[in-house]
Order: C-alpha cells, then sequence, then structure tokens
C-alpha cells in the first residue's frame, strides 16, 4: 500500500484591511471615509505637544503617511502646532503626500498655538491672530486653501467674533468649510448662526467624558461630524494610552481577538454613522490595526458591556 502524501499548497496572504471597510461621512460638500488619521504623534515620539519632545525619525513618519494614503485614509487631521524640536506635522504631510491627490481632505486647527520652544502660546482671540495661523498652515502644507479649519476653543464665553473671522476667510477662498474643537452645545448653536459647521472634534472614548454624549446627539442631530480626539488614549491623552484598561474593553479584545484599541475604536464608529474616528500613530503596524476596526463589527451585548464602562465613569464622578 503506498503511503499518501498531501500537497502543502502556498498560503494567499491576507489583504489588509482599507477604509472603506468604515463607510463614509460627508464633511460639506467631501465625502471621506469614517477612519482617518490623525497627525499630533507623528513629529515625536512620547507625549505630545510638550517642550523638549524626541522628534521620530523622518522616514518613519513620512512611511506612516504614505501607507495611510495607500490603505484609503482621505481625511487627515493636523495643526500648526503639532512639532517637535526637528519635525512638523504640516511639513511632514507635504513632504509625504504632494501633490496631493484628489479626495484628499486635510483639516486643521487654529486658535492654540504653541511658541517656537514647545510651549502654550496664548490662545488666539482676535480676526489678525487667526489669520495668520491660517495662513501659516497653508504655507506648511503648501496649499492655497485648506478643506477644513476647526476653530479650538477653551472656555466657555462667546464664539462669534472668532468664529466670524473665519467665516470671512472662508468667503475669501482660503477655507471651504468650517468646524469647531473643545466647545460646548451653546457654543454650537452661536456658531450655526454665522456660518455652517461641518464638524465637531471634542475629546471622547470609553471611560471617559460620558458627558460628551450630548454633543453626540446634537451633532446626529443637525447632520455634523462628530470626530473624536483621544479615543485611543482615553484619560491618557497627549501621553497616550495608559497601561490599564476597563475588564469590559479587554474582555472584548480577547474574545475577538484584536487589541484594546481596536475595541475602542470601532465602539466610537459604533456611537453613529456620523462619528468619525482620527487615531493617530508613528508607527506602520498601529496604523494598519487602527484602520482594520473599521471592519470590527461589534454585536449587541458587546456594545451593551463596552457602553457600560462608558458610563461608569459618570457615576462616579
Amino acid at each position: 500500500m503506498t503511503d499518501m502524501t498531501t500537497e502543502t499548497l502556498p498560503t494567499t496572504p491576507t489583504a489588509p484591511v482599507t477604509t472603506a471597510a468604515s463607510g463614509t461621512w460627508t464633511l460639506g460638500d467631501l465625502v471621506v471615509h469614517r477612519i482617518g488619521f490623525g497627525a499630533m504623534r507623528l513629529p515625536q515620539t512620547g507625549p505630545a505637544l510638550v517642550p523638549h519632545a524626541v522628534p521620530r525619525d523622518r522616514d518613519q513618519a513620512l512611511r506612516v503617511l504614505r501607507r495611510a494614503v495607500e490603505l484609503g485614509v482621505d481625511h487627515i487631521d493636523t495643526a500648526d502646532f503639532y512639532f517637535s524640536p526637528l519635525r512638523s506635522a504640516n511639513e511632514l504631510i507635504n513632504r509625504a503626500l504632494a501633490p496631493y491627490r484628489d479626495g484628499l481632505v486635510i483639516a486643521t486647527k487654529v486658535g492654540s498655538g504653541r511658541n517656537p520652544d514647545g510651549s502654550w502660546a496664548e490662545h488666539a482671540r482676535t480676526p489678525e491672530r487667526l489669520r495668520a495661523q491660517v495662513e501659516q498652515n497653508l504655507r506648511q502644507l503648501g496649499r492655497d486653501h485648506l478643506d477644513v479649519v476647526n476653530l479650538r476653543i477653551v472656555g466657555t464665553d462667546s464664539v462669534a467674533e472668532r468664529f466670524g473671522a473665519l467665516a470671512e476667510l472662508r468667503q475669501a477662498g482660503l477655507i471651504r468649510h468650517l468646524g469647531l474643537s473643545n466647545v460646548h452645545p451653546h457654543q454650537l448653536a452661536e456658531a450655526q448662526t454665522i456660518a455652517p459647521v461641518v464638524c465637531v472634534q471634542n475629546p471622547y472614548g470609553i471611560g471617559g467624558w460620558s458627558r460628551q454624549d450630548e454633543m453626540l446627539r446634537l451633532c446626529g442631530e443637525q447632520g455634523v461630524a462628530f470626530v473624536p480626539f483621544y479615543a485611543i488614549a482615553g484619560a491618557g491623552r497627549q501621553h497616550g494610552a495608559g497601561e490599564t484598561e476597563p475588564a469590559q474593553v479587554r474582555a472584548v479584545a480577547e474574545a475577538r481577538g484584536v487589541s484594546t484599541a481596536q475595541v475602542r475604536l470601532a465602539w466610537t464608529l459604533h456611537r453613529g454613522p456620523h462619528v468619525l474616528a482620527i487615531p493617530g500613530t508613528g508607527d506602520v503596524a498601529h496604523l494598519e490595526d487602527n484602520i482594520a476596526a473599521g471592519a470590527l463589527r461589534l454585536s449587541d451585548e458587546e456594545l451593551a458591556l463596552l457602553d457600560g464602562a462608558h458610563t461608569a465613569e459618570a457615576a462616579t464622578g
């Protein structure tokens, strides 16, 4: 009797998940995938937005940006105050991606600013300073207009003068669409009386900022994109994700065989069709994992478990 042998066939590599799996949303008249890329972590390793940050390897940063676009990223969030001593996020984007392909939406923000040494500057509150920040972003990105400009707010006072100044720049053709960052519901309502708001960027994620649920709901009712930042980092903010995760997040990640970051991003996207994610990283493998989260469909039971981790923050104050 002749022994039978089984031929080992070559395996076909699994194609990487692209942003198409996350679906799309329209910012004004600009269609973007719901998984984008945030550039805050790109210029440095370790904590962002701090003086004396350790610059990231330039070639590594460029590879991340180019790979992001290869995987379908068409919404990049940046700012001129995203920099380390040797690296600027805007200039890295310009270097890696210019000339920009059609359909690539670059969103930036003004209002906040940093001094050359990396310390925080006084918040921009005059039309002159806001225009200077818009022009700085234009120069660094090598653009003749900005697709989306978010007005970053600190405090609860009126946004009318500042948002009105940006609305004038929009009328002049320097800005295509306007958004808001770090705002309260009454500020969104005030801005909407001046010019259309296409997006709101506020902190949001599992186990934190549950008070933002109202803003998320308001944006959905008004057709405004809700774009959470720190969705992965949570309370770690610019320092990145902490070492501890809620037990519910760990349980879902282990059951699915995915990372806790992917669970957090998938939960974020499940909060509504108007929710966009802009996870940031300086590592290609992490980038690919983040984008793959757009294909992770959570069950009702998993969502209920994760919702419990989210609302626990409100109960504990």
